[in-house]
């Protein structure tokens, strides 16, 4: 593959290295500041920013017919514009919080977890996500699409960011500490026990590999995916469908 790096920062330089070793070319890449190369080369672009950034690099790829790889957060209040810019130039963009195939794996059980526990309200759900200190967002995307995926299914209404003062408050807790690539736990609360699902990320190499999978999967492709399309995770509920 020829691939455009949009966001050169620690994602983008580990997304070169694997790359490079995979045998794929990298023959653009820009920063807020610089760039470098020639965009109309590549056959799909990886876009690792800033929320500020984000919607531009977009916007970028889908007129210039770039099909799109974004793993930036925190811009989706401008979900329904990018996504409108997308379809009137026939782009294709794979959006996910996170592109971690553990990840992906993580939130199929927290969708399955969370069904099974709507019939038991004296659970009470609370998530907590930890990062390194220089992550800008805070929760993270990955904890309010694990906050999402719960909604789906139970009586939680809102998440919020700090203590629950509501029932239908989903509450998230963000802490940030030194060298920590991002862990999330999941808790199931009630007065005589607890359930905890926790997914923990040892290096960025994960997001980095699941990118790279997602821009391979996306080319010559028209639309918006996400990660369940690329892992082919609706394929497994279909056939779990099929044999009941």
């Amino acid at each position: 593959m020829n691939i455009a790096l949009l966001g050169y920062g620690k994602m983008g330089q580990i997304i070169e290295t694997l790359a490079k070793a995979a045998g794929h070319q990298i023959v653009f890449k820009s920063t807020s500041k610089t760039s470098e190369g020639q965009l109309d080369q590549a056959d799909v672009a990886i876009e690792f920013s800033t929320p500020e950034a984000a919607t531009k690099n977009l916007r970028l790829c889908f007129e210039s017919k770039i099909p799109v790889v974004c793993g930036t957060t925190a811009w989706l209040d401008h979900w329904d514009e990018m996504a409108e810019l997308c379809k009137e130039h026939h782009g294709a963009l794979v959006y996910a919080s996170n592109f971690s195939v553990g990840v992906q794996i993580f939130f199929e059980l927290q969708r399955h977890l969370a069904q099974i526990m709507s019939r038991h309200p004296e659970y009470r759900i609370s998530i907590q996500e930890r990062h390194h200190l220089h992550k800008k967002d805070a929760p993270s995307g990955t904890a309010i699409s694990l906050a999402q995926i719960i909604m789906e299914s139970t009586n939680y209404r809102q998440w919020v960011l700090g203590p629950a003062k509501t029932v239908d408050e989903l509450s998230i807790e963000a802490i940030r500490e030194p060298n920590t690539p991002g862990t999330h736990k999941v808790s199931y609360q009630s007065p005589i026990d607890e359930i905890t699902l926790t997914h923990q990320a040892h290096t960025r190499e994960g997001f980095a590999s699941g990118a790279l999978l997602a821009a391979h999967w996306v080319i010559g492709k028209t639309g918006i995916f996400s990660m369940k399309d690329v892992l082919h995770l609706s394929d497994i509920k279909d056939d779990q469908n099929k044999e009941s």
